[in-house]
C-alpha cells in the first residue's frame, strides 16, 4: 500500500506533466520574440522622420507624428502593390493610424502577426456585415457625451482621439477624419445630468482616448466629477499604455493620483504588447495608486488561441494588471474577420481553469446587441443539481458528487 509521500509525488508528477506542452510553447513563443529587431525598426524609424531620443519619448511628438498613409508605411513593411491598394481603398471608409513607437513593435515581412493586424486596414474590412452602432449607444444617451446602460453607473465620451486606430474599434463611426474633442459646454452639460442623478455612484471616462487629451482638460473632468458627493469610483478607458506608453508620464501621474479612488481599464490583446516600455507605464500608474485592469477582446488571428490567452494573463501580472474582462468581440460593420464562435472562447475559458492563478482568468463577456447590457459566458461545471445536493466537473475533467442533503 502506498504511503501519502508516494501518493504525493505521483500527483506533483502528473501536475507538472500537465504543464509540458505551456512550458515548451512559451519557450519557442520568446524564442521568436528574440529574433524581432525592433531596435533596428526603430531606429529606420527615428532617421526616416529625423528624430531623436527625446523626440521618441515625447508622447506628443509620437502623436504628431502616427503614420497613416500607405506610402509611408510601405517604408517600413514589405507591402505588395495589392496590399498597399487595399490599404488606400480601406481608408476612403475608415480612418486609420498608428504611432511610431508600436509600427517599431512589427514584423517587416509577416502581414498576419497579430500586432500588424490590429494596426494596418485590410481590405476585408469592406464587408458589410454588422452594424455601425452594435451597443445602440444612439439610444441610450440621455445627456451630452453620456452613454448609460446600467441604473448606477455611466460613461462619459470625451473624445474621438486615439493614439491608434484600433481595425477592430467598436466606436469607428465616431472617428471622424480628424480628431475632435467635447466642448467643455458638453462636458458641463454631462455633470450636470450625473449631479442631479444621485443614483450614479460611478463614473467611466473613455472615448476615443481620454489620455490623448492635455493633463489640464482630463484633470478639468475629473475635478468636476469629484465635486459630486454621490460619485463614488472614477474609471477611465484608455489603450495609450499598450499603443504609446510615452504618454504616461510622472506630471499625468501626480495629477490623476489626486482623485482616487480611481481605476484604469486597459486593453492589451497579444502578449508582445506587454514590452518593457508598456510594463514601465503601467508601473508608474501601479505606483500612483491606480488599480489596472484589462479588457482583452477576443479576435480571430489575434488571440484566439488558449496558450496565447494564458501568456498575455501571467504577463499582465508581472505588469501589475489584474486581467478583468474578455469581451467576445461584437459585430462592428467591416470587422467579421475578427470574430470567433462562443463555444471557442469558452473552450479557452476551460482551459485556462486550474492551469493558471485565478488572478489570471478574467471573466468571458459578451455585450448584449441594442445596449442590453453585460452578460457573463461561463463554461458548465454543473452536471446535475438536485434537492439531494450537486455533480460537479472539476478544472480536469472529472466528476464529484456534494451532498447537500
Amino acid at each position: 500500500m502506498e504511503n501519502s509521500r508516494e501518493i504525493s509525488l505521483k500527483r506533483a508528477a502528473r501536475l507538472k506533466a500537465a504543464m509540458d506542452d505551456y512550458v515548451a510553447f512559451r519557450k519557442a513563443h520568446i524564442d521568436e520574440e528574440a529574433k524581432k529587431d525592433v531596435a533596428g525598426m526603430k531606429r529606420r524609424i527615428m532617421e526616416y522622420f529625423n528624430a531623436t531620443e527625446d523626440d521618441w519619448r515625447d508622447w506628443k511628438w509620437q502623436v504628431s507624428n502616427r503614420i497613416s498613409s500607405a506610402d509611408v508605411i510601405g517604408e517600413f513593411l514589405n507591402l505588395s502593390p495589392e496590399e498597399k491598394k487595399g490599404i488606400t481603398d480601406v481608408e476612403k471608409t475608415y480612418r486609420w493610424a498608428c504611432t511610431p513607437y508600436y509600427l517599431s513593435l512589427m514584423s517587416k515581412s509577416d502581414h498576419s502577426y497579430p500586432i500588424n493586424r490590429m494596426a494596418i486596414p485590410s481590405i476585408m474590412e469592406m464587408d458589410d456585415y454588422g452594424v455601425a452602432d452594435p451597443m445602440d449607444e444612439e439610444h441610450t444617451n440621455p445627456a451630452p457625451c453620456i452613454t448609460r446602460r446600467y441604473p448606477d453607473r455611466l460613461i462619459i465620451n470625451v473624445t474621438s482621439a486615439c493614439a491608434m486606430f484600433c481595425r477592430h474599434c467598436q466606436r469607428r463611426r465616431l472617428i471622424g477624419e480628424c480628431d475632435s474633442t467635447r466642448s467643455r459646454e458638453d462636458i458641463l452639460a454631462a455633470i450636470q445630468y450625473i449631479r442631479e442623478n444621485e443614483e450614479i455612484r460611478d463614473v467611466l471616462v473613455t472615448g476615443g482616448d481620454p489620455l490623448l487629451l492635455d493633463d489640464s482638460y482630463i484633470e478639468f473632468v475629473l475635478k468636476e466629477l469629484r465635486t459630486i458627493e454621490h460619485v463614488q469610483i472614477l474609471r477611465i478607458g484608455t489603450r495609450v499604455p499598450v499603443t504609446m506608453p510615452q504618454r504616461i508620464t510622472p506630471q499625468l501621474c501626480e495629477m490623476l493620483k489626486k482623485y482616487h479612488p480611481l481605476y484604469i481599464n486597459l486593453q492589451f490583446n497579444h502578449p508582445d504588447e506587454v514590452t518593457a516600455e508598456a510594463k514601465a507605464a503601467c508601473t508608474a500608474l501601479a505606483d500612483a495608486g491606480i488599480a489596472l485592469g484589462n479588457q482583452m477582446v477576443f479576435l480571430k488571428g489575434i488571440n484566439n488561441d488558449k496558450f496565447i490567452v494564458r501568456l498575455l494573463n501571467e504577463r499582465l501580472l508581472m505588469a501589475r494588471v489584474k486581467p478583468y474582462y474578455i469581451f467576445h468581440p461584437k459585430q462592428v460593420i467591416g470587422t467579421r474577420h475578427f470574430s470567433i464562435r462562443i463555444s471557442e472562447g469558452l473552450e479557452i475559458m476551460r482551459y485556462l481553469r486550474g492551469q493558471t492563478s485565478g488572478l489570471a482568468i478574467p471573466t468571458y463577456i459578451l455585450n448584449a446587441p441594442f445596449g442590453l447590457g453585460k452578460i457573463p459566458l461561463l463554461p458548465e461545471y454543473i452536471i446535475e443539481n438536485s434537492s439531494e445536493g450537486v455533480k460537479l466537473r472539476t478544472w480536469e475533467g472529472g466528476e464529484i458528487e456534494i451532498n447537500e442533503d
